[in-house]
C-alpha cells in the first residue's frame, strides 16, 4: 500500500506549477487598467498590456523559462492589442483568447472520441512515454473521462466570456478572464486528478507504469 501511495503522485505534480497561468492572466488586467485610467483609450490599454507582457517575458526568461514560450505569449498579447486596435472594439482584445476556448473546448472532446484523450497525450510526453500509455485499457480510460472533464473548463470559459463580451462589459471580461484562468486551471487539475485515480483499478501502479492486457493476466 505504501509503495502504492507512493507511485500515485498527483497530478499537479506531474504536469507542474501554476506560474505561466498566473503569468498569462497579468496583460488582460494591464489592458483594463490602461483602458480605464486613460479614458477608454484602446491604445494606452494596449500600451500598458503589451508592456506588461514585456516585463513578465523578462522575469520568465531570468528565471530559466523557454524563449519560445516567452515570445509566443508576448505575441498572443500583441495580435490580440491589434484585433482590438483595428475594430475599435476594446472588447475585441478578448476575442482571441475567447475563440481559443472554443477550439479547445471541441479538440479535447474530440481527442476523446477518437481515443486519443490530450490528457494522455501531454502526460505521456511530460513522463518521457510517449504514446505507449494507449497501451494500458486501464490509462486510455481513465485519461478519456478525465480529458472530458478537462474540455469543460474550456466550455465554462465560453460561457462566461461570450455574453460579456457580446455586451462589450470589458471590466467584467478582465474580472472572468483573471478568476477563470489560474483559479479554475488549478481546480481543473485537482478534479481531473481525482477523476483519473477514481477511474483506475485499486491495484493499478499509477501512471508511469504501464500495464498491458497480458501483464494483467499473468
Amino acid at each position: 500500500m505504501t509503495s502504492q501511495t507512493t507511485e500515485r503522485e498527483s497530478l499537479a505534480s506531474v504536469l507542474g506549477g501554476r506560474g505561466g497561468a498566473i503569468d498569462a492572466s497579468l496583460p488582460p488586467v494591464a489592458f483594463v487598467i490602461g483602458w480605464l485610467a486613460a479614458g477608454s483609450s484602446i491604445a494606452w490599454g494596449s500600451i500598458a498590456a503589451i508592456a506588461v507582457a514585456v516585463v513578465v517575458g523578462a522575469v520568465r526568461l531570468a528565471r530559466g523559462g523557454k524563449a519560445r514560450a516567452v515570445v509566443v505569449s508576448l505575441a498572443a498579447v500583441i495580435v490580440a492589442a491589434l484585433v482590438a486596435l483595428h475594430t475599435g472594439r476594446a472588447q475585441d482584445f478578448f476575442l482571441i483568447q475567447l475563440l481559443s476556448n472554443v477550439a479547445s473546448a471541441l479538440l479535447w472532446a474530440a481527442s476523446v472520441v477518437v481515443r486519443w484523450p490530450l490528457l494522455g497525450v501531454v502526460v505521456g510526453l511530460v513522463l518521457g512515454q510517449k504514446t505507449r500509455w494507449r497501451k494500458d485499457p486501464e490509462l486510455l480510460r481513465a485519461y478519456s473521462r478525465a480529458s472530458l472533464l478537462w474540455s469543460c473548463q474550456y466550455l465554462l470559459r465560453v460561457v462566461v466570456y461570450l455574453p460579456l463580451w457580446w455586451a462589450g462589459q470589458l471590466v467584467a471580461l478582465g474580472v472572468a478572464r483573471t478568476v477563470l484562468t489560474w483559479p479554475l486551471q488549478a481546480l481543473t487539475v485537482a478534479a481531473a486528478g481525482w477523476v483519473l485515480y477514481r477511474s483506475l483499478p485499486d491495484d493499478h501502479p499509477g501512471l508511469r507504469r504501464i500495464r498491458t492486457p497480458e501483464d494483467v493476466e499473468t
